[in-house]
Order: structure tokens, then sequence, then C-alpha cells
């Protein structure tokens, strides 16, 4: 892959120019105009569909609310709203990163879209902090887990992703270059702007360091707290549920790290280097290309939260094997109508296709009556 021209010293006030001119920072694109618009497809596919099905499992629960169904719900439509934000991206990718609908509706996409991504950081570190209260805490600070209280701190958090991400309407999104490809929420575009770097590096700090330092704490001493119960509880450990519990917030967490992680270390280590010395040609082209890599990576966690939900939540995998074993009937019962050799009964009676009720049920209702991961007060 071209990765531009080589690296030579350049200052602050001639680097702009000095990309502009010799420096092909989409010289992937006909990778990315492939591979990109294909991989998000798939996340919007899937994220959509698997957070609208959360959603239909959350929403029987309103009206007998908690502090857990309430930072879901926050979470769930959070990846439903970053999944919608995703068609526009897949056609400005598909065009080779080219931006033919405006200025406003750039900006409108790229706030929706880092929105609903910190939003989602935010609402995985309260659900975090809520199941180290429910487990660890649950006296001292039960009242942080009051239904009324905790809607109070979804409207904070919300209020907060706004404050990181109102900004971005104040600056230019947009950005013509010399072969009149018009981009759109690229970072050579705010690269220009007075110590972005300082700026982008506190957003790291506030947007991520912050965030996973309390999870993986949380779900540590967490994890600790449910192995020691198991170990003095014989009927507890027996029921191999705690297991099953450490097991999933495992999960949970290496998602989180390995998803977010490599973008913002991405960029802490880019900013850290331009405040020390402007980078070359050839690092900001290699940078370029790499923050579409991460982002990418980045943006596959709303697509796994679903199969999070599936493994740990008792009410979603009840509803998608109920969804599954409909389908399923249905498309039998079809063959079954269309077969030129007979009749259903033909099809039962001559033993070429047998169906035991009993057994699936009870398959069912074994794969389906398991608690949730975590224990509800």
């Amino acid at each position: 892959m071209k990765m531009g021209s080589a690296a030579v010293p350049v200052t602050s006030d001639n680097v702009s120019a000095q990309n502009e001119s010799t420096c092909d920072l989409y010289a992937h694109r006909d990778y990315a105009r492939i591979l990109m618009p294909l991989f998000y497809s798939v996340v919007f596919v899937v994220g959509l569909l698997g957070n609208c099905l959360a959603l239909h499992v959350i929403r029987p629960n309103l009206k007998k609310m908690n502090s857990t169904t309430l930072y879901s719900l926050n979470l769930v439509i959070s990846d439903i709203l970053f999944s919608l934000s995703l068609p526009l991206r897949i056609a400005y990718y598909a065009q080779g990163f080219h931006w033919s609908l405006g200025e406003p509706l750039c900006k409108i996409s790229g706030l929706v879209f880092y929105i609903n991504t910190y939003a989602g950081v935010n609402f995985m570190t309260c659900l975090s902090v809520d199941r180290f209260i429910a487990v660890v805490l649950p006296l001292r600070f039960s009242r942080l887990r009051k239904v009324s209280n905790v809607r109070y701190i979804c409207v904070a958090v919300w209020l907060l992703v706004l404050a990181q991400t109102l900004p971005l309407l104040g600056m230019p999104m947009t950005e013509r270059d010399s072969s009149n490809i018009t981009t759109c929420m690229e970072y050579p575009t705010f690269d220009k702007i007075p110590n972005i770097a300082t700026m982008l590096i506190g957003a790291v700090f506030l947007g991520y360091v912050f965030p996973v330092i309390t999870i993986l704490v949380c779900y540590s001493v967490l994890c600790s707290k449910l192995h020691s119960t198991a170990k003095k509880n014989h009927l507890t450990g027996k029921s191999g549920r705690n297991r099953k519990a450490i097991g999933v917030i495992c999960c949970v967490s290496l998602v989180f790290v390995v998803c977010y992680s490599p973008y913002h270390i991405d960029l802490l280590q880019y900013m850290i280097r331009k405040l020390q010395s402007n980078p070359g040609c050839a690092e900001f082209a290699a940078f370029q290309v790499s923050l579409h890599i991460t982002v990418c990576l980045m943006n596959f966690n709303s697509c796994l939260d679903p199969f999070i939900y599936f493994f740990a939540c008792k009410g979603y995998k009840k509803k998608l094997l109920k969804l599954l074993k409909r389908q399923v009937g249905m498309s039998f019962s079809s063959v079954v109508r269309t077969s030129p050799e007979g009749s259903s009964k033909d099809f039962i009676d001559g033993n070429k296709i047998q169906l035991n009720s009993s057994v699936v049920g009870t398959a069912s209702e074994r794969l389906t009556d398991r608690r949730s991961y975590l224990p509800e007060n």
C-alpha cells in the first residue's frame, strides 16, 4: 500500500501546505472504498437488528424498572442511534472518501456518530459501577441505585457527552483537496486547529482512560467477590452461576479493551509526538490509515453488544430462540406444503422427518431458563 512520499522535516506553519501538495493521505482509498462499506454494512445490520431485539426485550420490563434496566436501555438506544448514523458513512466510504451532501449534514452525521460512540462508553462505565455497588457495597451506596437518582445520572451522562462533542459544530468538518475530493470528519481537517493536540489528549483521558480504569477496577473487584463467595458457599460454587458471571464479566471487559484501546492509544501517541516535534509526511499518512482501521475496530463494539446480551441476559436469549424456532417452523411448514412427495401427514407417518416436541421444548427451557449473569436487588 502506498503510504505517501518520504518523510521530511516540516514546521508547524507549512505542514498543512506540504500535506496538501506532496502527501497523498488517502492513497488507500481503492481498498477502503470496498472493504470499509462492507464492514460497516455488517455492523449496521447486525448492530441495528440485535439492539432492536434488546430494546424489545427491555420494553416489557419498563414498568418494573431498576437501575440496571435503565442503564441498559440508554446503552441500547445509544447503539441504535449509532447504527442509524452509519448509512451516510457507508455512502461516503463507497465514494472513496468523498462527501457530496454539504457541510451541515456532515456536521450532523459527525455529531451523532461521536455522541453515541462516547455515550456507549459512559453507560458501560455506569453499568460496571452499578454492578459493583449491587454486589460489593449493596447497603452503603444503595441510594445511587434508586431509579429516581439513576434517571438524573443518565441525563448527566448525555449532557456530558454533548459538552464533549458540541465544539465540533464550531469547527469545519469538510475539506476539498487538490483532486476535487471533499472529505468529511477526517483528522487532516482538524489538524489545522490551534492546540488540537492538547485538546485531543484531554479528550482521550476523559473519554477513554478514566472509563476503562473504572470498568477494569469495578469488574476486577466484582470477580474477586464472586470467586470468594463461591468458595465459601458450596451450593453457589456447585451451581456454576458465579463461574458464568465471571466469564461474562471477563468477556465484557475484553471486548471493551480490544475495541476501544487501539484507536485511543493510536491517537494519544500521535498527539504526544505532535507536541514534541511535527511528524513528517509519511508519518502523517500512516497515522491517517491507522485511524481508519482503529475506528472500524472501535465501532465494531456496537455489533458485539448483542452477542454479549445473548449469553448474559435470560430474556434476550429466550426471545431470540423463540424467533428462530418460529422461523424454522414456518420454513418447515412451507417445505411440507410445497413438497410434491406428499402432505405433512405423509412426512410424519413415513418417518421421513421426526420431530419430538417434548425434547425441543425441554432443550429450549434448559437454554433459556438460566438466571441473568449478575444478581439483582
